[in-house]
């Protein structure tokens, strides 16, 4: 039995972007974006062009940078929004425009103000109007999953007839089931005269927990298109998750008539870049990609995997690219060395300038830790470029006391627009007080809603890396720090976060864009 080519659709970069406090810089895209591409991604959704000159220039640099892989820009069925998205991805070496209406009735009634007849009509001039910039061209029925079935084929069937070569299904809000879902994706298959000469792609949402479970049902009745993200990252309860989808694909060929292109060894270290540049730590027990999707401490397991691997592990630890921490470099190593590490886990420099920052960061931390492992590689280049884009504050020196039965007080200076700032402050504890000292100085006006700790790698000298997520008049940001003293990490992770609320906000996330 032939096998079919089962497309995967990466949206990070744009869905999962839209996660409260996840937005990249330019600069973080395209690395992403060379991650997806070493991993096989077979088409990158590089942003919405239309929603900020940031985001326009992002999906340039990315369409400039890939060559391997598909470029994709989001653009709602508007003759701007179009043409914004033709002119970014003008450079790709293949290049795709996504374009999408609502059709749910609540939708057309409420947000659009639209009749169905106008809607037809607006979806069919999108298309047309794309494909003046590629033929290569996706229609998606936003909140399809709530639309009427046979709306949505006379949709279809005009869109195809337009040019369309590729129609996303998408459960906008996460409210369909699979049993349901994969009932609605087989009948649009087999009622949508035209239906052959296009490609049912399906964007599932995760509100109900069943975003990999619904897109499964959706490849099952003849789905060979998802869009997924790397860790499921996404608005609300995030997306399907690209590395779930891929596994359970390769994994149950029993099952599914189809194969990804994937290079499933990338997985784990595209996670982890994903992880480190948004500062959304992976929970342990995240299935491929945790830290515990292939640990055993049970006896009954331990004994029967160091029998028979497969008697407790469907897949193989290596196969998406978990290997042993393994020592890499250390304090005598040089630079050649520590380039060519670099370039084995994906992590390239643009300048001799930047590969030179980075290794003397390298050897700062080799004076501290002794071991260096991938993963400090990873978070040491994250960390350089949160530094590199993010000019306005910077930490000089800090000092904090932490005493049994005295009160915890810090003090910092930090650069503050070229000036040095002394700020003071105590707390109900070693952070709280180097919080309060930093907010002395900076007067950022943001409520503190997250704070976590993550050890990178194993040991007591392990970095330890701090997410911090504060909220400003609705706004949220993440924050990002790393150092082997952690109250460092914390300093670094709380200005890590000032400096974006700090900055102007060159991106908006116009109504309707969580296709």
């Amino acid at each position: 039995m032939s096998t079919d080519h089962l497309i995967i659709f990466d949206t990070t970069l744009r869905d999962g972007e839209q996660s409260p406090g996840a937005s990249m810089t330019k600069d973080e895209k395209v690395r992403i974006a060379k991650a997806l591409e070493k991993l096989r991604v077979d088409v990158i959704e590089a942003g919405f062009p239309a929603a900020s000159p940031g985001d326009f220039e992002a999906v340039k640099a990315v369409a400039t940078a890939i060559k391997d892989s598909t470029v994709c820009g989001l653009a709602r069925a508007l003759d701007k929004d179009i043409d914004t998205a033709g002119e970014a991805l003008a450079k790709a070496n293949s290049a795709r425009i996504h374009t999408f209406i609502a059709t749910s009735p609540i939708h057309m009634e409420r947000k659009l103000r639209m009749t169905p007849d106008q809607v037809v009509e607006q979806a069919v001039h999108a298309v047309k109007r794309a494909r003046r910039y590629t033929d290569n061209v996706e229609f998606s029925p936003e909140d399809a999953g709530r639309s009427e079935p046979d709306f949505l084929c006379r949709v279809l069937e005009a869109v195809i007839k337009a040019g369309a070569r590729t129609v996303n299904i998408p459960d906008t809000v996460g409210y369909s089931v699979p049993y349901q879902f994969g009932d609605l994706i087989r009948g649009l298959i087999e009622r949508v005269p035209n239906a052959d000469q296009a490609v049912f792609s399906v964007h599932c949402h995760n509100d109900l927990g069943l975003a990999v479970a619904n897109s499964l049902a959706a490849v099952r009745n003849g789905a060979r298109q998802v869009e997924c993200t790397i860790n499921g990252l996404g608005e609300r309860a995030g997306n399907a998750a690209l590395e779930e989808i891929v596994m359970a694909v390769r994994t149950r060929q029993d099952h599914f008539p189809c194969d990804t292109r994937i290079d499933t060894t990338q997985i784990v270290n595209c996670s982890r870049l994903v992880s480190g540049i948004t500062g959304f730590p992976v929970q342990p027990n995240k299935a491929v990609v945790g830290a515990n999707a292939f640990a055993h401490e049970s006896g009954i397991h331990q004994d029967g995997v160091l029998k028979h691997r497969e008697t407790y592990e469907i897949m193989r630890a290596e196969d998406v690219g978990w290997t042993e921490n393994r020592m890499v470099l250390g304090k005598h190593s040089g630079r050649n060395a520590f380039k060519s590490r670099l370039a084995e886990i994906g992590i390239t420099f643009d300048s001799e300038e930047d590969l030179n920052a980075a290794f003397a960061r390298f050897k700062e931390l080799a004076d501290k830790k002794h071991e260096i492992f991938d993963e400090d590689l990873q978070t040491l280049v994250t960390d350089a470029n949160l530094d590199a884009t993010n000019e306005r504050l910077k930490l000089v020196s800090m000092k904090v006391c932490s005493e049994t039965g005295e009160v915890p007080r810090a003090e910092v200076v930090l650069q503050m627009d070229g000036q040095e700032e002394p700020g003071a402050a105590i707390g109900g504890g070693p952070v709280d007080a180097t919080f309060k000292a930093i907010e002395s100085i900076v007067n950022s006006g943001t409520i503190l809603r997250l704070y976590s700790v993550n050890s990178i790698t194993s040991g007591t000298d392990a970095q330890g890396e701090v997410t911090v997520r504060l909220e400003k008049g609705g706004r949220i940001v993440n924050g990002q720090g790393a150092d082997t003293d952690i109250i460092v990490a914390s300093a670094k992770a709380y200005i890590n976060a000032c400096n974006k609320v700090l900055k102007p906000l060159d991106r908006a996330h116009p109504q309707g864009a969580d296709v």
